[in-house]
């Protein structure tokens, strides 16, 4: 697929730039009505069609739970675990922006495959959850309150911590908007022993100093928005002494590893950036 198109796409996703606008200058780029309707067939999500693990792993429990978040919010949220009663590390996986899709909880249904407590935060539960119409959910990602989502956050982070399955280390993964939370988490909580984050975006780089989490940054070198970013932030975290592992997989797109959305999922770097997540997992959550 043509990379101009691949690029729209991002900035309709990232940018206030409205569906008609993307999909006018969508069929200028695809050179018409028909071929910009098959380009917008691969852009989009297919969740069904990506799914790798049934809702109903008959090795894994799920649960949809709630806890209390910034000034007591309910915040809820999309629980897996293996089944048994052995203590495991804990990890929240961070949806993109556009809320806890089917694409995250399969993600978070792999975590839980792997060995670990694993909980979808649905940072949309301020406004009642995640709608069923993407472009609704990033209108909503974007009225977030910045400090109030932190908070939410760590407070999901306090929840696993606490339940009587988890061992007491936690860990973190996003994507996207959640790479970037997954970073600013790394900041703001001491007690986190590990963060991923997937073409997210960088915290300042004075937030460095505070990280005692180990941190694992997986790139896409033809995403230049999120790359603009990575070397001030790396200059910071060796700055602070951080423990940091970064990682840059060329001729992919940001959102590679979202294998709901064909024209930018990479199979062969998702698999490796999948391994060496849950490498860092088992290294630092056991």
């Amino acid at each position: 697929m043509d990379q101009r198109i691949i690029n729209l796409f991002d900035e309709y996703t990232h940018a206030p730039l409205t569906r008609k606008e993307f999909l006018e200058r969508l069929v200028q780029l695809a050179g018409g009505t028909a071929l910009a309707a098959a380009a917008l067939a691969v852009l989009e999500p297919g969740y069904a069609q990506a799914a790798t693990l049934a809702a109903a792993d008959e090795k894994l429990v799920e649960e949809e739970v709630s806890w209390s978040g910034a000034a007591n919010l309910t915040m809820k949220g999309y629980l897996v675990r293996p089944q048994g009663k052995k203590k495991r590390g804990a990890v929240v996986v961070i949806h993109e922006n556009r809320g806890l899709t089917p694409h995250i909880k399969d993600v978070t249904r792999r975590v839980a495959q792997a060995g670990y407590v694993a909980l979808g935060v649905d940072a949309l539960s301020v406004f009642g959850g995640t709608p069923t119409n993407e472009d609704e959910g990033r209108t909503l990602i974007g009225k977030l309150d910045k400090q109030q989502n932190m908070e939410n956050y760590l407070a999901a982070l306090r929840y696993l911590r606490a339940r009587p399955d988890s061992n007491g280390r936690t860990g973190c993964v996003g994507f996207c908007w959640g790479g970037a939370l997954a970073n600013s988490l790394a900041t703001h909580d001491p007690q986190l022993n590990a963060a991923v984050a997937y073409y997210g975006t960088q915290p300042p780089a004075a937030e460095a100093s505070g990280i005692k989490a180990h941190l694992l940054l997986h790139y896409a070198s033809l995403d230049e928005r999120v790359n603009a970013g990575k070397d001030a932030w790396e200059a910071a975290l060796k700055a602070a002494n951080a423990p940091y592992q970064q990682y840059m997989y060329e001729g992919v797109n940001h959102a590679f590893n979202n294998d709901s959305s064909p024209a930018r999922y990479n199979a062969e770097a998702a698999k490796l950036a999948w391994s060496r997540t849950l490498k860092l997992f088992k290294e630092q959550l056991s």
